[in-house]
């Protein structure tokens, strides 16, 4: 069995502990995506400020190297405090898509809530891991990068809709 960790700045930890109790005998991908909208960003904007823009020049190269040195070093913590062998997987692109994607032969995603983590709710999954809560092809583990809050912050019901005139 396969199981993809997605790992994220902010909320990798809990993944990998979620790794280290739920997947144990299992072979374990630690995936992490960079977005190419920096660096795409860093071209557009020296190409349309200053006009001709020099290959050796370009922002993007730097800012791309930047981002890939990052998720090596990220990949590096997780493995470690996977504490096991476990295979590494870099991808760029839109990380909810190639999440998706990278689930196409896995038995199981492990991934953390990244949107409003003081209260429970639909709100506590921003886009990309809600287009991903959606559409993933497999099983899928949502933790809480942190402690989780109170049943009290749950949103109350919605007030019934009201009755139909004839």
């Amino acid at each position: 069995m396969t199981v993809v960790v997605w790992i994220v700045e902010g909320t990798w930890q809990a993944c990998i502990d979620a790794a280290r109790r739920f997947a144990q005998g299992m072979d374990v991908i630690l995936l992490h995506i960079t977005e190419e909208g920096p660096a795409a960003a860093a071209r557009g904007a020296r190409t349309g400020l200053l006009g001709r823009s020099h290959p050796a020049h370009d922002p993007g190269k730097r800012i791309e190297a930047a981002a890939a040195t990052a998720a090596a070093n990220l990949l590096d913590s997780a493995a470690d405090r996977l504490g096991r062998p476990a295979r590494r997987a870099s991808r760029s692109g839109r990380a909810e898509h190639e999440v998706t994607a990278a689930c196409a032969d896995a038995d199981l995603l492990i991934v953390a809530r990244d949107g409003d983590l003081r209260r429970l709710g639909p709100k506590s999954l921003g886009p990309a891991t809600r287009f991903i809560v959606d559409h993933v092809p497999c099983p899928l583990l949502l933790v809480w990068p942190d402690e989780p809050p109170a049943l009290a912050s749950m949103p109350p019901h919605p007030p019934p809709p009201p009755p139909k005139r004839r």
